[in-house]
């Protein structure tokens, strides 16, 4: 999908001549072992770059330019070792328009109580330089993560992780092509957005094609080809009686092999990282894109059902930043509750076909079974229950006058009894702090039936996310109560409103 390796984040260290030439010297040396440290943590997973220290208005704006022109950087690391005079910052960082990490840190952890004297303080005054470069992104307004603590830690390695993967997301979504076979389905509110906007804020593009333009070239897929996907089918899947070779449905999972091949193909040629359909526009095909859209979410596209090119894009940037990780990601729907006081009320999510299996918690099982819906033949899926633990659900919505995304903590849970007559993929959890405050949170706030489900990614990288995109966050969780919620929905409308003006 995407290797977050040959992504580059640039530390910038800044201080200034007033210290003279041994001062920067060993600025320069600090500031080259945290970086080197920090390029080797198993913690942060892009390429970190030492760049020199920042002396003057000029070093500092030219460093910015090669910033924004570089094609393997996707955002800075700044940390002042010294004190930086803040103004020499302001045509550099007005200029970049890559996201921004402020790291206060120090480069000793201790301090040398016997021996403390005016030279250790001159050399080692983050406490003094990050405040100063701190105030100038505040004057300027800008939307930065600051990571506060030794720079050795765990924590700060794992918090400047969580932003690179973010920043790694939003990189991979400049210029992403997502393309949309058919409309979105019929007189429905959520799927629908707009997408010129959506371009604008996101750089994300959005266009349509005819499902009949996809249909040629799921017709001249070959049956070598279709061969050598059922080759794989065998290695990763168990498969339902029906399904197997010589069974009744043997060959709607052939075709559903066809259907991979042939999307993959128009989406690698034309450069697409996400894709929708929807089962009301399906001319030309037989069966509705399920186990297909399946395995190309697992290969790292992104997918939203019925038309549903926001959560198409979501899903993609969460599978990036998740790249690596434990756990996985997938379109999912908020489909049906168990709302039992005594065994604890909880949400049932799944879809009609479109899970990906990298959620499985264990071999998924290829299974043909009767839609019901959209007039078509039985199309083969994956059917699998997920893993247990934290996960979360996110979703980005148009408010009209702006983007909002909510997410939502959720803890997955065992279901109370095998799932035996349900054909399709699923995710029993427990919504934070319960199901009743969750999804009152969630439908005050307008979330979308869909969402983009992760064992792999956390609040917080969704929250980075947002800060780098610019767009407004809800977060729900064990701390949320319905009353704070429609405040803080109330005080976002006054600021979007103040703050767009009449753009």
């Amino acid at each position: 999908m995407i290797n977050l390796k040959e992504l580059e984040v640039w530390f910038v260290t800044g201080s200034q001549n007033l210290y003279g030439p041994e001062v920067l010297k060993l600025v320069a040396n600090n500031s080259t072992e945290i970086a080197a440290f920090f390029n080797k943590s198993a913690q942060i997973p892009v390429t970190v770059v030492y760049k020199s220290v920042m002396k003057s208005l000029d070093e500092v704006t030219n460093m910015c330019i090669e910033a924004n022109s570089s094609p393997k950087c996707i955002g800075l690391v700044t940390w002042c070792h010294t004190f930086s005079p803040s103004k020499m910052w302001i045509n550099g960082l007005k200029l970049l328009n890559k996201p921004l990490l402020q790291l206060h840190t120090q480069y000793n952890r201790d301090l040398p109580w016997g021996e403390i004297d005016m030279d250790f303080m001159n050399l080692n005054q983050s406490a003094h330089g990050d405040r100063e470069h701190g105030f100038i992104l505040s004057r300027l307004r800008k939307n930065r993560k600051v990571v506060v603590g030794y720079w050795q830690e765990n924590d700060v390695q794992e918090r400047i992780g969580v932003w690179t993967r973010a920043a790694a997301a939003w990189y991979d979504m400049q210029g992403a092509r997502l393309a949309r076979f058919g409309d979105n389905m019929r007189e429905v509110a959520v799927t629908e957005g707009d997408k010129v906007e959506a371009q604008i804020k996101f750089g994300l593009s959005v266009n349509t094609w005819p499902v009949g333009d996809i249909v040629k070239i799921v017709e001249g897929v070959s049956e070598t080809q279709i061969d050598q996907i059922m080759a794989e089918y065998n290695v990763l899947y168990d498969f339902d009686k029906e399904a197997q070779k010589g069974g009744k449905y043997y060959e709607n999972v052939r075709y559903q092999a066809r259907i991979e091949a042939g999307f993959k193909s128009f989406l690698e040629e034309g450069g697409f990282k996400a894709f929708t359909t929807t089962f009301e526009d399906l001319h030309g095909l037989k069966q509705l894109p399920g186990l297909a859209s399946q395995r190309l979410m697992a290969a790292g596209y992104g997918f939203g059902a019925e038309g549903d090119w926001k959560h198409a894009a979501l899903v993609r940037a969460v599978k990036v930043m998740g790249t690596g990780l434990k756990g996985g990601c997938s379109f999912m729907e908020d489909y049906t509750y168990h709302l039992n006081p005594q065994s604890g009320y909880k949400a049932l999510g799944s879809h009609m076909l479109e899970i990906c299996p990298s959620i499985a918690n264990g071999k998924a099982k290829i299974e043909v079974h009767p839609l019901g819906i959209g007039g078509k033949d039985a199309p083969a899926r994956l059917v699998f229950n997920t893993q247990t633990g934290p996960a979360t659900c996110t979703s980005l919505i148009d408010m009209g006058n702006r983007f909002r995304m909510i997410v939502a903590d959720v803890e997955c849970v065992e279901p109370e009894a095998k799932l035996e007559k349900l054909p399709v993929a699923s995710a029993l959890w427990t919504p934070m702090p319960d199901l009743k405050v969750g999804a009152a949170a969630w439908i005050y706030s307008g979330g979308a039936h869909h969402n983009a489900f992760s064992q792999a990614v956390t609040a917080e990288y969704i929250e980075d996310f947002c800060d780098i995109a610019g767009i407004e966050l809800i977060q729900i969780n064990k701390n949320t109560s319905v009353p704070n919620l429609k405040n803080e929905l109330r005080w976002n409308e006054m600021y979007y409103l103040l703050s767009n003006g009449l753009k």
